[in-house]
C-alpha cells in the first residue's frame, strides 16, 4: 500500500509555530515515528508552501497512490483550485487538521477539500494523519 502525507504552507514550521496549538515535535519527528510504527505501509512525505506544487503532487501520484492525506493549511479555506486538482484524480483523498479548525476563526470553518474529500478529520493534533492512515487500511 502506498500512502502520500501532503503537507501544505506553514506546516514545516511545526515544533516551532505556536506550540500551545501545534505542539512541540517537528513533522519529520512524527513522520519517521509513523514509518516506524506502520513499516508495511509505503508511506512518502511531501511539504511545500506554494499551491501549484501541492497540485502538481496531487496529479503526480493520483493516479497511482491508495491514498493521500492532505493537510493543505490555510489552502484549505481558500484555494479552489487544490480543490478541483482533488475531484480530478482518483486516489482518494483524507483532508486532516492538526487543530479543530471550527473552533477558531470563522474563514476557518469553510473547506474547498472536504466536499472532493473521502473524509474530514480534524482536532486531534498530530494523530489526526495516524487516524487518517488507519482508514486507509
Amino acid at each position: 500500500m502506498k500512502i502520500l502525507i501532503l503537507n501544505g504552507p506553514n506546516l514545516n514550521l511545526l515544533g516551532k509555530r505556536e506550540p500551545s496549538i501545534y505542539g512541540n515535535l517537528t513533522f519529520e519527528e512524527f513522520f519517521k515515528n509513523l514509518q516506524k510504527r506502520y513499516a508495511d505501509v509505503e508511506l512518502h512525505y511531501f511539504q511545500s508552501n506554494v499551491e501549484g506544487e501541492l497540485i502538481n503532487k496531487l496529479h503526480e501520484v493520483g493516479f497511482s497512490f491508495d491514498g493521500i492525506i492532505l493537510n493543505a493549511g490555510a489552502y484549505t479555506h481558500t484555494s479552489v483550485a487544490i480543490g478541483d486538482a482533488i475531484k480530478g484524480i482518483e486516489t482518494p483523498v483524507i483532508e486532516v487538521h492538526i487543530s479543530n479548525v471550527h473552533a477558531r476563526e470563522d474563514f476557518r470553518h469553510v473547506s474547498y477539500i472536504a466536499p472532493n474529500a473521502k473524509g474530514v478529520i480534524a482536532g486531534f493534533g498530530l494523530q489526526s494523519y495516524e487516524l487518517a492512515l488507519i482508514s486507509f487500511l
